[in-house]
C-alpha cells in the first residue's frame, strides 16, 4: 500500500513537471511569434482575414519538429476563433478559415487541410485528412457561367469530442462524438454519436455504444 502511494506520488510529480515545461515552452513560443503576428496584423488591414489565416498557416506549416508544433499553435491562436495551447497541429497542416475552433487534446496529423470547423476535445485526425466547409462550396447549376463565378455556401462543420479520423479521410458533414472514421472514407452526411463509418460515401458499419450482446447495428 505504501509502495503504491509512493509510485503514484512520483508519477504525479513527473506529470506536474512535464506540464510546467510544456507551459514554459508555449510561453517562449508565444513571445517568439510576436513579430510574425504583428506583421500579419498589419497585412490584415489590407486583406481578408481568411486569406491571412491561410497565408500564416502555410508559412508556419513549414517548421519541422516539436518546435514547429508549438510555434504554430502559438501564432494561430491570435487569428482563429479558438486554438487551445494543448492541441497538436502537425507539419504541413493548412488552415483556410479564421472561424475555426481547435479544442484541447486535439491532434491534427501532417499534411491535413482544415476548413471552417469546430473540432472538440481529444479528437484525433490522421495524416492528410481534409475537413471541408460543407458540401456546397461550389454551385454549378448554370452551365453558361464558369463554376468559379457561381459562388457557394460555406458551412461550419463540427467534429465531436473523442473522435478518431483515419488518414486521408474527407469530412464534409458533421461527425458526432466518439466516432471512428476509416482511412480514405468520404463523409458527406451527418454521423450520429459513436458511429464507426467506412467507405465512399461513408456508411455506418457498427455503433460503438451497442455491445455484441445487444446485437449488431443494422442501418
Amino acid at each position: 500500500m505504501l509502495m503504491g502511494n509512493l509510485i503514484r506520488r512520483r508519477f504525479d510529480v513527473v506529470e506536474a513537471v512535464k506540464m510546467l515545461l510544456k507551459k514554459a515552452l508555449f510561453f517562449v513560443s508565444s513571445v517568439a511569434v510576436v513579430p510574425v503576428v504583428a506583421l500579419f496584423y498589419c497585412i490584415y488591414l489590407f486583406s481578408n482575414r481568411d486569406e491571412l489565416v491561410a497565408g500564416l498557416s502555410q508559412l508556419m506549416s513549414l517548421i519541422p519538429g516539436l518546435l514547429g508544433v508549438y510555434l504554430r499553435k502559438a501564432a494561430l491562436r491570435f487569428f482563429l476563433t479558438r486554438c487551445d495551447w494543448q492541441s497538436h497541429i502537425g507539419f504541413g497542416v493548412i488552415l483556410s478559415h479564421s472561424d475555426t475552433e481547435i479544442a484541447d487534446g486535439v491532434y491534427i496529423g501532417p499534411q491535413s487541410n482544415i476548413g471552417k470547423c469546430k473540432i472538440a476535445r481529444n479528437s484525433l485526425l490522421g495524416s492528410g485528412v481534409h475537413v471541408m466547409s460543407g458540401t456546397g462550396q461550389h454551385n454549378f447549376n448554370d452551365i453558361y457561367r464558369p463554376i468559379r463565378e457561381q459562388g457557394g455556401e460555406l458551412k461550419k462543420i463540427t467534429i465531436g469530442e473523442d473522435c478518431w479520423i483515419g488518414n486521408a479521410a474527407l469530412i464534409m458533414a458533421n461527425v458526432g462524438k466518439g466516432c471512428v472514421i476509416a482511412a480514405g472514407a468520404v463523409v458527406n452526411k451527418d454521423l450520429p454519436d459513436f458511429a464507426v463509418a467506412v467507405g465512399n460515401p461513408a456508411r455506418i458499419v457498427r455503433m460503438r455504444n451497442i455491445s455484441s450482446i445487444e446485437g449488431e447495428y443494422k442501418p
